[in-house]
């Protein structure tokens, strides 16, 4: 049931981490998994993670480039746009006010 809860809450969020994820620079889809696992989000797994980025890609929120490695398979790079950061601006904004008015009303109910 918690894992089930915790999914429940990253699909709300999860376009807005992995957009936070690309703020200091270009990045590939298994190091943006790690970078969310290690902040205590949970594994998030390929059939969950590309598609967001293919949905990124295609509002124009990241920018996508394939590059050939000398061992091993090519990655895919993403990074930001100007609108992408604008957007995660903007959001960021809404999700603090909106975790703001959740978290008040949690501790309220725990005060009566």
């Amino acid at each position: 049931m918690a894992a089930d809860r915790r999914s429940s809450w990253l699909k709300g969020v999860l376009d807005l981490l992995v957009l936070s994820c690309l703020t200091d620079g270009e990045s590939y889809g298994y190091e943006i998994a790690k970078s969310l696992a290690e902040a205590g989000l949970g594994e998030i797994k390929g059939g969950t993670l590309y598609p967001v980025l293919n949905r990124l890609e295609e509002a124009g929120l990241v920018e996508a480039e394939f590059r050939a490695a000398e061992r091993g398979p090519g990655r895919r790079y993403y990074r930001l746009t100007e609108p992408g950061r604008a957007h995660l601006a903007a959001e960021s904004a809404a999700w603090t006010e909106f975790h703001r008015a959740v978290r008040g009303t949690l501790q309220a109910g725990g005060n009566a």
